[in-house]
């Protein structure tokens, strides 16, 4: 054993045998010096590196965890816990005792680009060590000699790249704050730089009473934007209306927003308020304006513009203090071009244009989506248990172009919950194998192309059952030119209990 009478050696005897804790006196901690606090080594069955975790723990400097593990798979679970993880250190050859480091560190790569690696072998190879920077090490430490003081030279190296880090996390963690903080007041979940804009055009906006025109595909969550201009504009308590224009002919959409006096037809036995008046004092929200008649435009216009209307049937002029928003899934300025839309309209209601993006444009929130409509689903239904994503089925999600948007990820999301007889969601319990191919997946031409085959490859792999032969031969390719496919997109995992070839 290598350390002497001042270093304290703990096992917690409450920890599963994959953790080994120890923590060192006041007297060696280092002063104003970042180091690591949790350090994660993937070690052999034959516990190859037991010499290794206790050098870097002699050499730490302050209180510090390492937390043992001796697979990738168990590598993995503990990497997706979301705890900060310091440093990871593996053997370049030894790797789990199943594949070497180098094959390994590459997935790892992938998945956790900015966790700090420190790969090691027994003995100094200019070759391996190249290797293992290409590879996408952070470093490379021989395990062998004076192992304490090698230690130690490499985490003085690392201390820089150890603060960066921690500084990093700080930030992420104050802006995940403020923007939780934005989407719990507007009720709006992404954090995508788009998502971010429509924030920023809601606060604005919000204190100023004028019309607002939301724009954007069906599902993208237009109705959501209009109610927190509506919260964010005063005390919520205000009346918020809600109009269906597409769900009434205009005789009833008339009667619908201004009301009507008593005998003003038949049946009308009283005087009866429309939806301008009830929503007097905060907002009426136009859904699907762009549905609205040409005749029934120009009745709304003076409404719009000056907050006047009459009731049908009646003579006098009621004035209300309603803020107007109007939303549509149609192209406005062409239904101006073809003369099916009154610019005077546009241009009342066009104060504020908020373009709400569809979901396959926001860049990164639809995991963010797909987790939260998961957890809220399992808060409803708790019967369901704890259910999680895995990474091949965030993978499938992240290649769709949901025509439906967020509504459709929604669905999805609860409907697969609802399949799965598991604790963790798969591509099959998705069922989104057999939809369209995501042609607007990529930024340029051999990207597209690229996921075009990517999504023939999967929807050949889901028909045949995940026999790869048999999805070989439906698009007419051999064998090992669909096994080049599956590793080239990285989609092998895609069917781990069907597939026997990979």
């Amino acid at each position: 054993m290598l350390f002497n009478d001042k270093i304290e050696k703990t096992r917690a005897k409450s920890y599963s045998t994959d953790i080994l804790s120890y923590r060192r006196k006041d007297k060696f901690r280092s002063k104003g010096k970042k180091m690591p606090k949790r350090i994660i080594i993937l070690d052999t069955p034959a516990k190859n590196l037991e010499a290794l975790g206790d050098a870097f723990m002699e050499a730490s400097g302050e209180q510090c965890t390492l937390h043992w593990v001796y697979s990738a798979d168990r590598l993995k679970e503990k990497l997706r816990t979301g705890l900060d993880w310091d440093i990871l250190v593996l053997d370049c050859v030894l790797g789990d005792g199943h594949q070497n480091g180098l094959e390994l560190l590459s997935g790892i790569r992938d998945e956790w680009p900015g966790l700090p690696v420190v790969v090691v072998a027994e003995q100094g190879d200019v070759d391996i060590a190249h290797q293992a920077i290409q590879a996408g090490a952070n470093d490379f430490l021989v395990r062998s000699g004076k192992l304490v003081d090698r230690v130690s030279t490499l985490l003085k190296k690392v201390r820089p790249h150890l603060a960066l880090i921690d500084h990093n996390r700080m930030l992420r963690e104050q802006n995940m704050l403020l923007r939780e903080a934005a989407g719990q007041r507007y009720q709006i979940v992404g954090e995508s730089p788009q998502i971010m804009e429509i924030f920023e055009k809601i606060e604005r906006v919000a204190q100023i009473p004028r019309p607002v025109l939301i724009m954007g595909e069906r599902g993208t969550g237009k109705e959501l934007v209009a109610r927190a201009i509506h919260r964010a504009g005063g005390d919520a308590r205000r009346p918020m209306v809600v109009v269906n224009c597409a769900a009434f002919p205009d005789n009833l959409l008339e009667t619908e927003l201004f009301g009507h006096e008593k005998g003003a037809f038949t049946g009308a036995d009283h005087q009866t308020h429309g939806k301008f008046e009830l929503a007097s004092g905060g907002t009426l929200f136009l859904d699907e304006i762009g549905n609205m008649s040409l005749s029934f435009q120009q009745k709304i216009l003076r409404v719009v513009e000056y907050g006047t209307f009459t009731r049908v049937g009646g003579s006098a002029e009621i004035r209300v203090d309603t803020r107007i928003i109007a939303a549509t899934n149609v192209d406005l300025n062409q239904k101006i071009s073809e003369g099916e839309f009154l610019q005077d309209l546009y241009d009342r209601l066009s104060f504020e244009v908020i373009e709400v993006p569809p979901l396959r444009e926001r860049q990164g929130d639809v995991d963010l989506l797909a987790r939260h409509f998961l957890n809220t689903f399992m808060q409803e239904i708790p019967s369901l248990g704890g259910k999680r994503l895995n990474q091949s089925a965030l993978k499938v999600l992240r290649g769709y172009t949901f025509p439906g948007n967020v509504r459709e990820l929604k669905n999805i999301i609860e409907r697969a919950a609802y399949r799965d007889t598991t604790s963790e969601i798969t591509p099959e319990d998705l069922g989104m194998l057999s939809g369209e191919p995501s042609l607007a997946e990529g930024d340029n031409f051999n990207e597209k192309i690229d996921a075009f085959k990517m999504r023939l490859i999967t929807e050949a792999l889901a028909s045949a059952n995940g026999n790869q032969a048999q999805a070989a031969r439906k698009l007419g390719l051999s064998y090992h030119q669909y096994r080049y496919f599956l590793r080239k997109y990285e989609l092998k995992e895609l069917y781990p209990r069907n597939s026997q070839i990979l």
